[in-house]
């Protein structure tokens, strides 16, 4: 049974995809959440870790059944040099969303007959079912991050850890609960202070 040309499923390799996806999502989630995680609690790394794996496994495998030209796969190198060549500096969620509608437009446009519509389809609800299933996870709790410039410069020192925190919440007006510090310019007597804090609903 075909749509459109598009066969509706090759059995072998919907079966591959399935495999080599899990093997993938297996050491994917090892490394990102009992490696990284468990050192670094940025939440929106994880998201923006989790998401570049599957959008990059995905394009691979797929479009490695779709034959290019030269000057099409340079104009795809031009099309993820977006990302990081832009005008307006995006936070790393935003990007990742970003790379996620790019990604899924390549998807979609790109295949042939040579991808079956049960492929394609996979592909795009486990992108978009992945991508809800983190941000009602790990994002529910309403935990943010800010980074702001600190000038009282004698209070970074781990004997003042809960002055600073008690000031962080008085002067932000925010429910800080954790923070780490960054870089520290001694000549202007300022550091960069990474704050942790629960959104009010």
């Amino acid at each position: 049974m075909e749509i459109f040309g598009i066969p509706l499923i090759d059995s072998d390799d919907f079966l591959k995809l399935i495999f080599k996806f899990s093997i993938n999502l297996l050491f994917l989630f090892i490394t990102i959440r009992f490696i990284f995680y468990r050192n670094n609690r940025d939440k929106d790394y994880l998201f923006t870790f989790f998401m570049f794996n599957l959008m990059t496994f995905f394009i691979c495998v797929l479009l490695r059944k779709v034959p290019m030209e030269m000057g099409f796969a340079m104009g795809l190198f031009a099309v993820f040099g977006i990302l990081r060549y832009r005008t307006e500096a995006l936070p790393i969620k935003e990007m990742t969303y970003l790379f996620i509608v790019i990604g899924l437009a390549m998807i979609n446009a790109l295949t042939n007959k040579s991808i079956s519509m049960v492929e394609l389809l996979f592909t795009d609800f486990v992108i978009v079912g992945v991508t809800l299933g983190i941000e009602l996870i790990w994002f529910n709790n309403h935990e943010r991050s800010k980074t702001i410039v600190y000038e009282k410069i004698e209070m970074i020192k781990p004997i003042h850890n809960d002055e600073l925190m008690a000031d962080l919440r008085e002067r932000t007006g925010l429910d800080v609960f954790k923070f780490t510090i960054g870089n520290v310019d001694f000549l202007k007597d300022v550091a960069s202070i990474k704050i942790y804090y629960k959104e009010k609903k």
